[in-house]
């Protein structure tokens, strides 16, 4: 009577055949998280000349990477990189690649890296140590600030004028620019500097600190506020600099402040037109009113002596009339003189005056 294998053995049976088969498959890159591009080679140790098979996993789909052998764990840029055997490669739908390399004698000594990087998309970047047999090894060089942080993609200018701008409020940006770690350290809050200059004079350096860490070999969006003085315009520059590199500039064109002329040109109307109204109540307050006695020669009633002179003027005729002459004024009546001979002419001091007949 044969005997039916329980569910054990089956179970038994199928695990065995399962880790034959892990066995027997090729070492796998060890999984990134969702999004994060990851890179895994062949050999971690190969000597001059060999070829390394690169493994990426997460890269954005349908770009294309660089690799390169690089040394001192490409601190300074590609300098340090075997760049004339340098190997382009495009990724697959699913974010992966596969590239084979050659391993070529960086310039630099090791410490070495595989450092793979996105020419298009969102630029990522990925070092791989690699240990090159035969190549000569050399402590890592003093980093400096302008030696870790370089300039991935352009500066922009972000913000606009609002209303109080036009009127000549500071106008203000947000200087954003992605940086790079080049070096092996992380570098913590960087302090960078911002500079401004106004048309061809050089521009005013200010220290602006970045709150956040950038990775080596990563990257990050770098954003901070500058601001111009109150009535700013014209053409300006804006620039960053870290240690003693300047990494980025740009321009800056501001707009005059129209707003200010405007009001300073209503405030040359209103002013004047206040102070003549001002004056016209002043006047308008001191001026005499009709029938306010005394106040003004011919306002108001006529004084009661003036009136009785008035009545006893005579009347005189219209013009070719005759009338009776006018009785004479008692301020004009000639005084009555002595009797005596009329006097025909006026005498003379040359002649005599006649007394009689002789």
């Amino acid at each position: 009577m044969s005997r039916t294998p329980g569910p054990s053995a089956v179970s038994r049976a199928a695990a065995a055949l399962a880790a034959l088969a892990l066995a027997l498959l090729p070492a796998a890159p060890t999984p990134a998280a969702e999004g994060k591009p990851a890179v895994a080679l062949s050999q971690q140790e190969a000597a001059k000349g060999a070829e390394l098979t690169a493994t990426g996993t997460g890269w954005p789909a349908r770009t294309l990477v660089m690799l390169l052998v690089c040394g001192q764990n490409m601190i300074g840029g590609t300098n340090s990189c075997a760049n004339a055997d340098g190997v382009a490669v495009s990724v697959a739908d699913d974010g992966r690649f596969t590239a084979r390399l050659p391993v070529a004698e960086p310039p630099k000594p090791c410490p070495c890296v595989v450092n793979v990087a996105s020419v298009n998309g969102d630029q990522s970047t990925v070092a791989v140590p690699l240990k090159i047999t035969g190549h000569p090894v050399a402590d890592l060089p003093a980093e400096s600030g302008s030696a870790r942080l370089a300039m991935l993609t352009g500066a922009r200018l972000k913000g606009g004028d609002g209303v109080l701008t036009w009127f000549g409020a500071p106008p203000s940006r947000r200087f954003t620019a992605t940086i790079g770690n080049l070096g092996s350290a992380p570098v913590k809050d960087p302090v960078f500097q911002l500079g401004t200059g106004h048309g061809v004079f050089a521009p005013q350096w200010e220290e602006a600190r970045w709150k956040g860490t950038i990775p080596p070999g990563g990257k990050a969006e770098v954003g901070l506020d500058v601001e111009l003085p109150a009535g700013a315009h014209g053409d300006y520059t804006v620039s960053l600099k870290y240690g003693e590199t300047v990494l980025a500039t740009q321009p800056w064109g501001v707009d005059r402040p129209y707003g200010v002329l405007l009001f300073w040109a209503l405030l040359l109307v209103v002013i004047p037109t206040a102070l003549f109204r001002l004056g016209m109540a002043v006047v308008d307050r001191f001026r005499p009113r009709p029938g306010a006695p005394g106040r003004h020669r011919g306002s108001g009633p006529a004084p009661e002596g003036a009136a009785a002179v008035t009545a006893r003027l005579p009347k005189v005729p219209p013009a070719g009339v005759a009338g009776p002459p006018p009785p004479p004024l008692p301020w004009f009546t000639p005084e009555p003189r002595e009797a005596g001979p009329p006097q025909t002419s006026a005498p003379s001091e040359n002649r005599p005056t006649t007394k009689g007949h002789s």
